[in-house]
């Protein structure tokens, strides 16, 4: 054999192992997707029931499908770990944002701290835009509370709408780094705007009952 046809021989040989490592590779990284992607949906199909038993007042039923949505999003984590590329395409942070949602809407109807990214073990983008998101879902939960009558807690729940926004708004980054937070910000203040005058108004109609006045026109 030549000289030129070794070289050949040997460019080929390189070639096609390069070829059929990354194909191992992509195939490993493809059944990865393929797993997590099922974990995802199920992560945001159990969120998004946990939040509806939230407005339900059943906070059993919550807690379990909160509880359901942490699992589906632990394995999907897990699967992706080693495939960051695969992770970072989208789905996982969707998952991570949902499944934050449902726990921050939980803690702000409780009354209680929104748990950090840490807690929730989720990334810090999708947490800012699962916190935003809480806080306009929360909109629900405050008008159910206002039309039984409930004016003070009503107040309440737009008291933690407020802060939400107000701790996030501050984060001034391109949508590159925060997943789009600026939108979801700008949808929550036209949420909060709404609610307040809901609010007013309610409270208004409220007031004008107690003082046997008819409602104004």
């Amino acid at each position: 054999m030549s000289t030129f046809d070794a070289g050949r021989e040997a460019r080929r040989e390189s070639l096609a192992g390069a070829i059929a490592a990354i194909d191992d590779e992509l195939a490993e990284a493809n059944r990865a997707r393929e797993t997590a992607l099922v974990s995802c949906r199920r992560v945001i199909r159990a969120a998004g029931s946990a939040i509806r038993a939230i407005h339900r007042l059943d906070a059993d039923a919550a807690g379990a499908l909160a509880d359901g949505a942490e699992t589906a999003l632990r394995e999907a984590q897990r699967m992706l770990s080693p495939f960051p590329a695969v992770g970072h395409a989208g789905f996982l942070h969707d998952a991570e944002k949902e499944y934050t949602e449902a726990r921050a809407v939980a803690a702000l109807v409780a009354d209680g701290p929104v748990p950090t990214p840490s807690e929730l073990g989720v990334a810090a983008s999708a947490w800012m835009r699962g916190a935003a998101e809480a806080a306009s879902e929360l909109r629900r939960h405050l008008l159910d509370r206002l039309r039984e009558g409930d004016v003070e807690r009503g107040e309440s729940l737009l008291a933690a709408m407020d802060e939400v926004y107000d701790a996030l708004v501050v984060v001034d980054y391109p949508d590159a780094l925060t997943n789009g937070l600026r939108r979801t910000l700008d949808a929550l203040r036209a949420v909060l705007e709404r609610s307040r005058v809901t609010t007013t108004v309610l409270q208004t109609r409220l007031q004008r009952a107690i003082e046997g006045l008819p409602p104004r026109a």
